[in-house]
């Protein structure tokens, strides 16, 4: 008979970008496995606050809200001091939050790189250094939203692909900075939902087209993947999981 799993009771969880799309979908899942949580937002307070509002409806008392630009270094630690403030500890932190758009070449701008490096790489980076103290104290986990792009890069998003890849080879180093208290991996989503700004039926078709299972998956996949990783992966670090239908199978 195989061991019952470890339950989250009693954990708690930092999720950056946590108000929407994956990052909301991670945090419900996590909360449903009774973890309470410390969800990050930068802009988008109300889904925040919505969001916030269902999972207490669920326990009372169980999720904080924290606001921060991410790319805003210097604000980081007294991110951390709130989140220490709500429960004195932190279990696991998901590095989620990511800026996206294309910027070909020819247009791209230095204010492009500070942003899609700083929410990608910069700001993970040093909200991981900021967290270490209480992710040691407690054996905890950290988890990055990679993309497989960060293998691949994706067709006029240098910038973000560069900024992937770095986040990638953050996961790595990281594991061994952190070791062995803390351990770290990371999650490269395919095709799990469509960009914001839309993509084509015939785009989404050539995507799907050449991803083994030949269909999108959904924000559900990414979180049963966190959820393993942070709760159930107690020999696993340094490593990076693709979730993607068998996209990076294709040449």
């Amino acid at each position: 008979m195989s061991p019952a799993r470890s339950s989250l009771s009693g954990k708690v969880a930092l999720i950056t970008g946590a108000a929407q799309r994956i990052g909301a979908r991670i945090a419900r899942l996590l909360h449903a496995e009774g973890a309470d949580l410390a969800l990050h937002y930068h802009r988008s307070r109300a889904a925040a606050e919505a969001l916030q509002q269902e999972l207490q409806a669920q326990r009372q008392g169980s999720v904080q809200l924290v606001q921060a630009n991410l790319c805003d270094i210097p604000r980081l630690p007294a991110l951390l001091a709130e989140v220490e403030a709500y429960h004195g500890r932190l279990d696991l932190l998901v590095n989620n939050a990511s800026s996206f758009y294309p910027t070909p070449l020819e247009e791209a701008t230095e204010a492009h790189w500070d942003e899609l490096l700083g929410s990608n790489l910069k700001g993970p980076f040093f909200l991981t250094r900021a967290a270490a103290r209480l992710l040691r104290a407690n054996h905890g986990a950290v988890v990055n939203l990679v993309d497989i792009h960060a293998q691949r890069p994706l067709k006029t998003h240098p910038i973000y692909s560069i900024a992937k890849a770095g986040n990638a080879m953050m996961v790595k180093t990281l594991a061994r900075e952190l070791g062995p208290e803390v351990r770290v991996n990371g999650i490269s989503p395919g095709a799990i939902l469509w960009p914001e700004q839309g993509l084509s039926d015939t785009t989404k078709d050539e995507i799907l087209g050449r991803t083994a299972l030949a269909r999108a998956g959904s924000p559900d996949d990414i979180a049963r993947t966190l959820l393993f990783l942070a709760r159930d992966a107690d020999y696993i670090t340094g490593q990076i999981i693709a979730v993607d239908g068998g996209r990076t199978l294709q040449q």
